[in-house]
């Protein structure tokens, strides 16, 4: 027996949000919005894709963000990633204590984190 794959990480957003997470999530961060199951609609909230990699967004009313914890997306060209970030408005802050890995954060609207690493 293996864990062989991560198949989503779920974050969340608060409530009335979904126009700013599909601006951040689908347009900066290029994913493509998913449909939920039809069971899984009434809950809001939404679901985002890019190759096998996918991030669910769930609606919390209290909703704190995931400052800690995060998920870590493998990107290529991470210098033009950096700069369309920017160009979005949000915020980078370079990581530099992973020697020999070229890495960084960003936060969607809602203040989760976001790392991303680049390929090698």
């Amino acid at each position: 027996m293996k864990v062989v794959a991560i198949d989503h990480v779920q974050l969340a957003i608060p409530p009335g949000t979904e126009a700013a997470a599909r601006t951040f999530y689908g347009e900066v961060l290029g994913f493509a919005e998913i449909p939920k199951p039809e069971d899984m609609r009434g809950r809001g909230g939404l679901w985002f894709q890019a190759g096998p990699v996918q991030i669910h967004l769930g609606v919390e009313p209290e909703m704190r963000p995931s400052i800690k914890a995060h998920p870590a997306l493998v990107v290529t060209e991470l210098d033009r990633w950096r700069a369309r970030l920017a160009a979005a408005g949000c915020r980078w802050k370079d990581a530099d204590d992973l020697p020999g890995t070229r890495r960084g954060h960003t936060w969607d609207p809602f203040g989760n984190r976001i790392e991303l690493i680049e390929a090698t």
